[in-house]
């Protein structure tokens, strides 16, 4: 997760940070070159039918990446060059990183993130299993931890998704809708923000998700769960001003301004045949929901949305599959009720955080919203250690002012380079360049692709 500022100033901070970032997870990665080794510490025991002296010639490499290069590999190589490398040897899909970062708004951060992915029954019958961890803390006091997984038991037959939260946050806010200036009160141009002048809101966050999924048919499962999300002690501490989006939102929809609770019931659709989680070469994903959330279950209004998620990937390439194509649409519409203000889909809402490159979360947001986005993903190096992407996304929402969905889109895009973490679950660490409308641009750093 990443913690953002304000208007003109977030550019500045995010691009100092990004940078500080980078460099810093270079250097203190070396403190993890003991965890990565480990990734070569586990070995297959032969068959018991099997003798020693024809194991060599019988048993055939249990790693079908031990070709490629990773991390890990970078590491044995400088630490170790004279250490060969044993093919029998299976790879972790354990991979620490350190989470380091600065910016004035946050100060120091300082932290540990790992990612895990493990397939728990036989493959190709059952899909790979993810976690991830985040833990960190700022010299501002603010502090985020989270757990997230989607975990498939053998033979898909059941699938769990969820996630854990628990932060101090800061959470940047630049208005209702997609940038349209349309006529009305001073109220009403203080909540569309048509310039994006930026705000800052601090809060204490607390959220719980988890969906549980049957499969009824191949590649096809129905599901439910619960989610909650409860913000308290909300605060701008940027302006004096009552004419902030987040007051006008909250005054006519009738939310307290220090705290809300958004929480609801998940019904869920989903189709999958994507070969890998993390970075898929061929596939499709695709999700359908209804959220109703419910007073009855604490939530301080009632609301009903309908959210979807597509994805899909086309391979260019039997000899080299990193060659990828790869599309993603993800929306969210309210059919009736309210939202609190800071659960709005909008921009980096997508439940990754990892829509809209080219913006800062929340840049863009309405009661209804869709995103789509297309990036092409192809090789550098013939290790597979280095690769890059390409992509552009555009946006759109509605506003209360007359403003539909649709009726206006902002663009985005940009270049990165992916570097391989772990090639046993196909990890790598992300760095992007992109940009937007209105100034928007900046770097953006993470661990496995956008989608």
């Amino acid at each position: 997760m990443e913690f953002r500022h304000t208007a003109n100033q977030i550019e500045k901070y995010n691009y100092n940070r990004i940078k500080f970032s980078i460099l810093s997870r270079l250097f203190l990665s070396a403190g993890f070159i003991t965890l990565s080794s480990l990734a070569y510490s586990q070995q297959i025991k032969p068959a018991d039918s099997l003798k020693k002296d024809s194991l060599a010639a019988a048993v055939k490499p249990t790693d079908s990446t031990y070709k490629q290069y990773d991390i890990a590999d970078l590491f044995r190589k400088v630490l170790h060059p004279n250490r060969k490398v044993n093919p029998l040897r299976k790879k972790s899909g354990i991979t620490p990183i350190p989470n380091v970062a600065y910016n004035p708004s946050i100060g120091a951060q300082i932290g540990i993130k790992a990612v895990a992915g493990r397939v728990l029954g036989s493959e190709p019958n059952t899909l790979m299993s993810v976690a991830a961890t985040s833990a960190s803390i700022t010299t501002k006091g603010i502090i985020y931890f989270y757990i997230n997984h989607n975990i498939y038991t053998p033979g898909n037959k059941w699938n769990f998704q969820g996630s854990l939260v628990a932060a101090k946050t800061v959470t940047p806010d630049f208005g209702l809708g997609i940038g349209n200036n349309q006529p009305g009160s001073v109220e009403d141009e203080a909540l569309l923000n048509p310039d994006r002048k930026g705000y800052v809101l601090h809060a204490q966050y607390y959220s719980f998700k988890e969906k549980v999924y049957k499969q009824v048919e191949e590649n096809l499962f129905v599901g439910a769960g619960v989610s909650f999300d409860i913000r308290r002690k909300i605060e701008d501490r940027t302006t004096e001003s009552e004419l902030t989006p987040y007051n006008i939102y909250s005054d006519r929809h009738g939310f307290d301004r220090d705290h809300y609770s958004s929480n609801g019931l998940l019904f869920n659709v989903q189709y999958t045949t994507r070969d890998n989680q993390n970075r898929a070469y061929k596939g499709i994903y695709a999700d359908a929901g209804i959220r109703v959330n419910q007073s009855w279950i604490g939530s301080t209004k009632n609301a009903v949305q309908f959210t979807t998620d597509f994805r899909k990937y086309w391979s260019l390439s039997a000899r080299n599959p990193e060659h990828v194509i790869a599309f993603w649409n993800w929306g969210s519409y309210l059919a009736s009720g309210a939202i609190p203000y800071l659960e709005l889909p909008g921009t980096g809402k997508d439940p990754a955080f990892r829509s809209g490159r080219g913006y800062t979360i929340g840049y863009f947001k309405g009661t209804n919203y869709n995103y789509s986005e297309l990036e092409y993903r192809f090789p550098i190096t013939r290790n597979k250690f280095l690769s890059g992407v390409t992509f552009f996304n555009v946006q759109t929402t509605n506003d209360e002012l007359g403003t539909k969905i649709f009726d206006k889109w902002q663009p985005g895009g940009g270049a990165g380079l992916r570097v391989l973490f772990n090639k046993a679950t196909r990890t790598n660490l992300c760095l992007d360049y992109a940009f937007g409308n209105y100034g928007s641009r900046g770097f953006f750093l993470g661990l496995n692709e956008a989608f």
